[in-house]
């Protein structure tokens, strides 16, 4: 008899963002103040199927073989404790856009860890598998422990941070995307005229200061990425004219994200930009 199990796997935006520089195994150092929020997709695995590994997604356009990072986590689970659970599905409820920069993927991934870890009685602590979830990819680790973090090295140094005050998020994901290669390509050719303050950032979350925290919202990638996308200047004028009290790009993009003070802020800025924006969300810190 199979066994169903869920979990909700929330999305994350990046409030501050920093690259380094190259390492030598060709990926990035990076350094970066993450957020979970309340946008989320929903996990479900069924286990003891007797069947050969499966996924299904309810929307099109994902992967629904190995390559999914969900069906890589449950994999390198598997594989690390010596589990066979006799059979697989994994049922993917979407609703975080992909090539958003919110994290999708990895949400998935470490939604699948935590399920699989809680099936087996836990033998992993939530740092060992984020340990785990590194192999699997760089923002699986803080997708595993979630909450507000400062995130280092290629994404598998997680140091927990106090929670952010409670804040409200419009989410607004333009019609392209971006190659995160291409990306990290182009950030190298360019001189980074500003980084992130992660101190004042720190700061700001310690003191549960909300203004400080939208002020010192910094992405280095989001230059980059408006100067081919001049629209996402269009998105944040919006934003910022109907109340905004900060926004900026979350990851490699190409969503940007607006904080705000109250609900019914996020409710006008949402009916600014939904005609042009379909794909606009209001979320929450969780």
């Amino acid at each position: 008899m199979s066994t169903i199990i869920q979990e909700l796997a929330p999305a994350k935006v990046n409030l501050t963002l920093d690259v380094l520089g190259k390492r030598e195994d060709g990926y990035h150092d990076i350094k970066s103040i993450m957020q979970t929020i309340s946008m989320r997709d929903d996990i479900e695995l069924e286990l003891g199927t007797g069947q050969p590994w499966s996924l299904e997604c309810d929307k099109e356009g994902f992967p629904t073989d190995e390559t999914n990072l969900a069906w890589k986590a449950a994999k390198v689970y598997c594989d690390a404790l010596g589990k066979d659970p006799n059979g697989l599905c994994i049922r993917i409820t979407k609703r975080i856009p992909s090539g958003a920069g919110l994290g999708g993927g990895s949400a998935d991934a470490a939604a699948v860890l935590r399920a699989l870890n809680r099936h087996y009685d836990y033998p992993l602590s939530m740092p060992a598998l984020a340990e785990l979830g590194a192999q699997v990819g760089s923002d699986v680790p803080f997708c595993v422990i979630g909450g507000t973090a400062l995130v280092e090295g290629r994404g598998e140094r997680i140091r927990s941070l106090k929670a952010m005050p409670d804040t409200i998020f419009v989410i607004c994901k333009p019609d392209f995307s971006v190659s995160t290669p291409e990306l990290y390509r182009k950030l190298d050719e360019t001189a980074i005229a500003k980084r992130p303050d992660h101190t004042a950032m720190e700061s700001g979350i310690l003191s549960g200061d909300q203004l400080k925290i939208a002020q010192n919202l910094m992405n280095v990638f989001d230059p980059v990425v408006t100067s081919d996308h001049l629209e996402l200047n269009y998105i944040k004028s919006i934003m910022n004219s109907y109340g905004a009290i900060g926004s900026c790009m979350t990851g490699s993009g190409s969503a940007v994200y607006a904080m705000v003070s109250e609900f019914e802020i996020a409710a006008v800025i949402c009916s600014m930009l939904k005609e042009n924006y379909p794909q606009i969300f209001i979320a929450k810190t969780v």
